[in-house]
């Protein structure tokens, strides 16, 4: 008999525990901690972690033969930061267990997803084919499931689960994301000549306010538009000095390959050069995937705003079907007064214990 994990608590204490992504360390050792907690209770869980320094991973499956197909489900364990402390109503790592809600940073996104996956899989009997992906950095680009992937491509995998903040509706899909370092280059001189230089910066704005009007957004029947945000804008170095290099980070979210995208960046007369920095591409379920009309959930007409680690993972698991699904909610992730309602985390464990039962497909 399995032993049982108490959900709450388990959030509280990874909140607690500060995981901003692009550090490896807090990420890797959460990993630690969360799996040694998993196998205490449900020994049989077998265990493989990542040997990339910088993009820790780990991977729990049970002892079911390898040929029969696994759910899949995967969760991340950074963070964005928590910006301006002073404006929060209660310490980000506090954790404060009050109204029904556990506040802090990550409390949605996805820390109460990842306890219910793990809660639902500690619950289940031994012999059903499942797997548990932690992955690092989901947030900056889903760095951690790209070291995952090939592990990941070892499992025969039947369906995924991304427990990402729904408010435990299912979701179908997301649009991808493709961030691009846009830079201009131009020609220093004394601020007060300014035209024995190039302005780098006036460059770049020339180009941002092209953009809108410009750039060849695509849109798709059920992802949605194609969107641009500039995101980080840098340049110069002090005042009196005509800037010779400017940068922008612009954010897009896309539904196809993106290649018009980064053409129109790279036509640009300004541009001296394009870095691409993220390269994700959306990820869509069908509705009528005989898998999903097992689950019980509601399934949301729209697809998620935001990108996972789906977009890294799909071209790994075929044809599996993959949903986003956990609990939380998508208006307070990466906000001031981050929580997760305690009532959801205890209805998407239940979910995802009736999923498991009934697993496989």
């Amino acid at each position: 008999m399995n032993a049982t994990v108490d959900p709450v608590d388990l959030v509280r204490e990874l909140v607690r525990r500060p995981t901003v992504s692009g550090d490896p360390r807090p990420q890797r050792d959460v990993m630690g901690v969360f799996t040694e907690v998993l196998t205490a209770a449900a020994p049989h869980l077998q265990r493989t972690d990542g040997d990339d320094p910088v993009q820790p991973w780990t991977l729990l499956t049970t002892p079911s033969d390898p040929a029969r197909p696994r759910l899949l489900l995967v969760c991340h364990v950074d963070t964005v930061p928590a910006t301006e402390p002073g404006r929060w109503q209660r310490d980000p790592f506090g954790a404060d267990l009050e109204a029904g809600r556990v506040w802090g940073r990550g409390g949605s996104d996805m820390k109460a997803g990842l306890v219910a996956a793990a809660a639902a899989l500690v619950a289940a009997d031994p012999q059903i084919p499942v797997a548990l992906l932690l992955t690092s950095d989901e947030e900056i680009g889903s760095k951690g499931a790209a070291a995952a992937a090939a592990a990941v491509a070892g499992l025969t995998v039947g369906a995924v689960v991304v427990p990402e903040a729904t408010g435990n509706e299912v979701m179908l899909g997301h649009r991808g994301a493709l961030w691009l370092a846009v830079r201009a280059h131009g020609v220093a001189a004394h601020g007060s000549t300014p035209e024995r230089g190039r302005n780098a910066v006036l460059g770049l704005v020339s180009v941002l306010g092209r953009a809108g009007a410009g750039l060849p957004l695509g849109s798709d029947p059920f992802l949605g538009g194609e969107t641009w945000n500039p995101g980080l804008i840098a340049g110069g170095t002090v005042p009196n000095v005509v800037p010779d290099r400017a940068e922008v980070v612009v954010d897009q979210r896309t539904v196809g390959d993106g290649t018009a995208l980064l053409d129109w960046w790279r036509a640009q007369p300004e541009v001296a050069e394009v870095e691409v920095l993220v390269d994700l591409p959306a990820v869509q379920t069908p509705a009528g995937d005989p898998w999903v009309a097992t689950l019980p959930a509601g399934v949301r007409a729209e697809p998620a705003t935001y990108f996972t680690d789906a977009s890294v993972l799909r071209p790994v698991v075929g044809d599996a079907p993959i949903v986003v699904w956990g609990p939380g909610t998508p208006a307070v992730m990466h906000a001031v007064d981050e929580y997760v309602e305690v009532a959801e985390l205890h209805a998407a464990t239940a979910a995802l214990g009736d999923v498991l039962a009934r697993w496989p497909r």
